[in-house]
């Protein structure tokens, strides 16, 4: 076979691009990235055996061979794990094929120094051996076929594949250092490095120099010692190696269980929000183990979607080797696991929220998605509820659904929200005034969640948790704290007004109402309340969902002034054309205070045009 020559794919070339010029000050996290590869190939054959058994003497005595040579200017990177094929070369090292490389992606943002900031918080795998190597030689044969292959790149100009002679199973990375770079020929260094960086790795690895051979990491499961025997620094290095993060843990909880179903587990809860936290192919963090064998990192069964933050190690006896990946997903134990899991770590998030500084840490990261919790779990969406934290309109900082309700006036039954695009935009929504003025909270959702686990979780201890942008009459009884005893518009003459407004916007809006829910606004534009709100429409459509028609009811103020006008002109036939661009332009007030553009801006601008000329 030829060399044949191959393309990046144009995005890697971008990565490339950014990792080959940089001078990045952690370019040791290259040799973390090739052993951490190097440990998962390892895994993959060790699990892979269990249903093929011919495999099963290739499948032990695992090793990863780190070999410098300084004569030669080479950093050689040996497992005798899986191997790749002519196939998985291709795929895996010339496209992006990681959510978390095409995560890294979307964050860059031209600036060459926060942009080299990001190969330390994402790695990007094996393109960072491209911050310390002009040429990278791949030689690699996978398990059950009999030919292996060549992969050779200087990272610029795309990628060489040639079959391999006297190809061994598994793969050999051969890093050719720039000048720069040498210090990754010296054992020290190297030494230095896997032990700060993979020295929880399970299996040895191994630094030949010469005709000697070292192991020089601890090459045991970090999960099986006991706590008084890990320090700090080691669970700081096993969690950057299993969430492929580079921030420090914002908890770490390492315990066993007994009972029914016996396991041990190391959780983490990330300081920063994971990489792939929103991506749609996002697998969970957590790695299972049955016996210290490695079994999956993909089984979605084992945590609840909206803890898929945590990362971290289960291991059980509960399983037999030989079960797949099939079989998991109706297994007993794995449920009793999640349940046990799940318990403890609202126990846990519990313990954390006492103190409310450290906790915020943790909400601001990761709240977005806990929140998923109480529309998916109805088990614990109470416990779940008081872990939530919400802006209100009372303060600036983050309220429990406790500290709400305990706030509460006397006269107030229910808790309400308001959703919307942000936090500043419902500030200045009109349908929050009247609670206000009557000394209500309001509790102001802005993420996307809150639309959909405001109509499950729809009390919280007795309280019905009820939507301002729906019509309602639960503020009769609470008078405002700066009412005004104004005269209101006599029945029959609101009456006329309502009529007029509804034959001008009959083809905008399915009726028209009175509120006592305004106060300085005079208009605002409400969904019928059988119906999704407002804010979810909008956001439905910007997904381009399917919708149903949604009816919109505008609401007017009875007390405000220009209310008064337009009922006393149209009750005495004054002013017609004025009073008609009046109610256009409320109309479309009412739009812009709910976050919807202008229907028609030429129209509206005439409309405003012909008003301005007149008061002129």
């Amino acid at each position: 076979m030829t060399k044949e020559q191959h393309s990046f794919q144009a995005q890697v070339e971008q990565v490339l691009n950014i990792v080959i010029n940089s001078m990045y000050s952690h370019n040791e996290i290259f040799l973390r990235e090739l052993i951490s590869n190097a440990s998962d190939a390892c895994d993959k054959l060790r699990y892979t055996a269990l249903t093929h058994p011919e495999w099963a003497g290739s499948a032990k005595d695992f090793k990863i061979l780190l070999v410098p040579d300084k004569a030669k200017g080479t950093l050689t990177v040996t497992d005798n794990g899986i191997g790749m094929d002519k196939e998985d070369l291709i795929h895996d090292l010339g496209t992006i094929a990681q959510s978390g490389t095409q995560e890294f992606m979307s964050r860059l943002t031209g600036d060459k120094q926060k942009d080299m900031a990001l190969i330390g918080q994402f790695g990007v795998g094996f393109y960072s051996a491209f911050m310390v190597a002009d040429k990278i030689t791949v030689i690699s044969k996978k398990i059950g076929q009999d030919k292996g292959y060549t992969w050779e790149s200087d990272g610029k100009s795309g990628f060489e594949i040639s079959l391999a002679k006297d190809a061994e199973q598994g793969t050999k990375i051969i890093l050719t250092l720039k000048k720069d770079f040498m210090e990754y020929t010296d054992p020290t260094r190297l030494r230095f490095v896997v032990q700060q960086y993979s020295n929880h790795i399970d299996i040895p690895i191994i630094l030949k120099t010469g005709a000697q051979e070292e192991t020089v990491n601890e090459a045991s499961s970090l999960w099986t010692r006991p706590k008084s025997k890990i320090t700090p620094e080691q669970y700081l290095q096993f969690y950057r190696h299993i969430a492929h993060a580079f921030d420090e843990p914002w908890d770490t909880i390492h315990y066993s269980a007994e009972g029914v179903v016996d396991y041990t587990a190391l959780l983490f809860i990330p300081t920063q929000a994971p990489f792939d936290l929103f991506q749609p192919e996002q697998t969970h963090g957590l790695h299972l183990y049955a016996n210290r064998v490695f079994i999956s990192d993909e089984i979605p069964d084992l945590l609840p979607h909206y803890l898929r933050f945590v990362k971290g190690v289960i291991d059980t006896n509960a399983l037999p080797l030989n079960v797949s990946r099939e079989m998991l997903q109706h297994t007993p134990a794995l449920a009793k696991i999640k349940t046990g899991l799940v318990r403890r770590l609202l126990k846990e998030l519990k313990d954390k929220s006492k103190d409310e500084a450290k906790y915020k840490t943790f909400w601001d990261s990761c709240g977005i998605v806990f929140k998923e919790g109480l529309y998916e779990d109805h088990e614990n969406a109470e416990a779940i509820a008081d872990l939530c934290r919400f802006d209100t309109s009372h303060s600036n900082e983050l309220t429990t659904l406790e500290a709400y309700v305990q706030r509460m006036p006397k006269q107030q039954k229910n808790i309400y929200f308001i959703t919307g695009d942000s936090k500043e935009m419902l500030q200045n929504n009109p349908q929050l005034e009247g609670f206000t003025a009557r000394g209500i909270e309001v509790l102001l959702l802005s993420d996307p969640i809150d639309e959909f686990w405001t109509q499950v979780f729809t009390a919280y201890k007795g309280h019905p948790i009820l939507s301002i942008a729906h019509p309602g009459d639960d503020l009769n009884d609470i008078k405002s704290a700066d009412a005004k005893d104004e005269k209101p518009l006599d029945a029959a003459t609101q009456d006329v007004l309502i009529t007029k407004i509804k034959s001008l916007l009959r083809e905008e809006v399915a009726d028209v109402q009175p509120t006592n829910r305004l106060h300085k606004s005079p208009v605002a534009l409400i969904s019928n309340s059988a119906q999704i709100s407002l804010h979810l429409e909008r956001m439905m459509k910007l997904h381009k969902q399917p919708m149903p028609h949604n009816d919109r009811l505008l609401q007017i103020n009875p007390q405000h002034p220009l209310i008064k006008h337009l009922a006393d002109n149209i009750a005495h036939n004054k002013n017609t054309e004025q009073t008609e661009d009046t109610i256009f332009l409320l109309y479309e007030q009412a739009r812009i205070c709910e976050g919807e553009g202008v229907k028609d801006p030429a129209q509206f601008t005439e409309r405003l045009n012909r008003l301005l000329e007149k008061q002129l």
